[in-house]
């Protein structure tokens, strides 16, 4: 699957790793969230970065013991009607502050590119390479928002306040 990362097409540098493989000795991995939970030693005092997949259906308090060793957070869209993982991302971004990379997976659709940035979600799996082409596009096109969010950017209001303030202290 194409990988759109910080409005670019990227290779994926992480490996995902099924419940019942063996783990690599190093490199990056995304495991599972039972498995996270069920060996997070062993996973994360490894070498290699770790991330883990994190279903819509779970609580995002469970990755609160673990959120700064985490690489990765990869979120799941099992439907395009289903938007759980919006909320969770801007839980771990706004309220857990959250820096590391947070992944949209399963079914990413064109017409939720934008709002997945607005939620926080810095990367994104695309089923098609189109799909990732026309993401990175959309990335670049909107720059300017009214409505502030988890992905960190500067309101619209934000940028006027400090453009009056910036003239009436060169006055």
């Amino acid at each position: 699957m194409p990988l759109v990362k910080d409005g670019q097409i990227a290779a994926d540098s992480f490996v995902y790793v099924a419940d019942d493989a063996e783990l690599p000795g190093d490199g990056a991995v995304i495991v599972s969230a039972e498995r996270l939970l069920k060996e997070p030693d062993a996973l994360l005092k490894r070498a290699g970065k770790v991330g883990v997949i994190w279903p819509n259906n779970r609580d995002v308090e469970g990755l609160l013991p673990f959120l700064n060793r985490l690489a990765v957070v990869a979120l799941v869209f099992p439907t395009f009607r289903d938007g759980r993982a919006y909320s969770q991302a801007r839980l771990l971004r706004e309220r857990h502050g959250y820096h590391g990379e947070l992944r949209a997976t399963g079914q990413v659709l064109r017409d939720q590119f934008l709002f997945m940035l607005r939620a926080g979600f810095d990367t994104l799996e695309a089923r098609k390479q189109k799909d990732a082409e026309a993401f990175a596009l959309t990335a670049k096109r909107y720059t300017v928002f009214y409505q502030p969010t988890g992905d960190g950017r500067v309101t619209a209001l934000n940028r006027r306040m400090q453009l009056r303030h910036s003239e009436s202290a060169a006055r």
